[in-house]
């Protein structure tokens, strides 16, 4: 095969996937815009529902987190559990004030145990709590006063929904320009990943944190894999697998703290992108993990994590070559403006979600273009990184590894 073959073939198969997103945040947009949403009123009856709060070492952040939870608009049954995996700091006095303040808070001391991390704490959860429906919030979030309710009237709006997703903003996005990033990649992965998955293809995906699954699914499921990195990304596969439905609810919101600094941005995604590896590897080995929608979240993972990565790098060899003038070849394609059409592309989508998240403006939409440049960039270090790290005992090795609060 010819160099100028491969290249409009590579070039083919870079806009096929550009054009696949874009179609996504089309969609995303349509969501996000549309009126369709009827979550206004009250209900009749409330299912009860237990909130689990995995916590170690959060004392920076808990008290504003457990006084969100205490401004939840719920008619129902509500219980909030702060599960405190034997922290060092002030969290189980901060947990213990609000369990005395509160009858429904309840602050519990998970036994020691291994593996350490997130998704061992939330099992222990399970067995302490009863409610009908379990929400999960991570340590640093703030949820917005509806947010749960919201989550709840959706979840009860059809029997195949299995559990429900919410939105999550960046709390500290102005704080830095790393954080800017950070908080417009949000935006952009909940447009397009989320949002628009879920208007084309009915898929939402657990973030981790402002999600509602029912126990009766829980128990039939076995809890969280303690040894999943990506225990969230996990539990949807399985969810998928055995018929039931995730959908978005967008405007359920809750805000939490990101890296501020490069080191604690590079362990924090490097953890996340391990995860989605072995979640890969885990769909390609379990063939019922690659039924009904997991088949198509697994091409997309497919995509995302191996050819993307590989149509990035040549679209970096690409531009380089061109600059440089060593790329000739016999065809009248403007492969350089293609290229920078696909940077304007990606822009424009970035810059679609700071408009329906009131976001825009002039330092948004400048770092949006230099994103492509810098972050997406970024992203392919940190993702070539976590090949080598997942192949390592380092890499998949499950712990708390914890992003610091401020």
């Amino acid at each position: 095969m010819t160099l100028a073959r491969l290249i409009i073939i590579v070039s083919a198969a870079f806009w096929g996937l550009i054009a696949y997103y874009a179609v996504l945040s089309v969609a995303g947009l349509f969501y996000r815009t549309s009126s369709r949403k009827v979550r206004t009123g009250f209900l009749e009856q409330y299912p009860s529902v237990d909130i689990l709060i995995p916590a170690y070492n959060e004392g920076k952040v808990l008290f504003e987190t457990l006084d969100a939870m205490a401004r939840l608009v719920y008619p129902g049954e509500l219980n909030v559990y702060l599960l405190d995996d034997n922290s060092s700091d002030q969290t189980e006095a901060i947990g213990n004030y609000f369990a005395e303040l509160y009858r429904n808070f309840h602050y519990v001391k998970v036994p020691k145990g291994q593996p350490k991390g997130k998704a061992r704490v939330l099992n222990y959860g399970l067995k302490v709590s009863s409610g009908e429906l379990v929400a999960v919030y991570d340590a640093d979030n703030q949820p917005n006063p509806w947010a749960l309710i919201r989550l709840v009237h959706k979840l009860l709006e059809d029997e195949r929904y299995g559990g429900v997703v919410g939105y999550v903003r960046t709390k500290n996005m102005y704080k830095n320009a790393l954080t800017r990033m950070i908080g417009l990649e949000f935006m952009l992965f909940q447009l397009v990943m989320q949002c628009g998955r879920w208007q084309l293809f009915k898929i939402g995906t657990l973030t981790g944190t402002n999600f509602v699954v029912k126990r009766s699914l829980l128990r039939e499921l076995g809890g969280w894999n303690n040894s999943a990195l990506a225990e969230d990304a996990e539990l949807t596969a399985r969810i998928y697998a055995k018929g039931y439905v995730i959908p978005v609810v967008d405007d359920s919101e809750t805000y939490e703290q990101e890296p501020e600094s490069f080191g604690a941005f590079l362990r924090q995604r490097t953890r996340w992108l391990i995860g989605n590896l072995q979640l890969i590897s885990k769909i390609l080995r379990e063939r019922e993990l690659r039924r009904g929608r997991n088949l198509l979240t697994s091409i997309q993972l497919v995509s995302v994590y191996y050819l993307f990565v590989l149509l990035l790098i040549a679209s970096d060899i690409w531009f380089v070559m061109g600059i440089l003038g060593r790329l000739t070849i016999p065809y009248t394609i403007p492969l350089l403006l293609l290229w920078f059409e696909t940077v304007w592309i990606y822009a424009s989508q970035i810059i679609a979600a700071e408009v329906v998240d009131k976001e825009v403006n002039l330092g948004n939409i400048i770092i949006a273009i230099l994103m492509y440049f810098t972050y997406a960039q970024l992203w392919l270090f940190l993702t070539l990184r976590s090949y080598v790290l997942r192949a390592s005992k380092v890499g998949r090795k499950v712990e708390w590894d914890k992003t610091p609060r401020f």
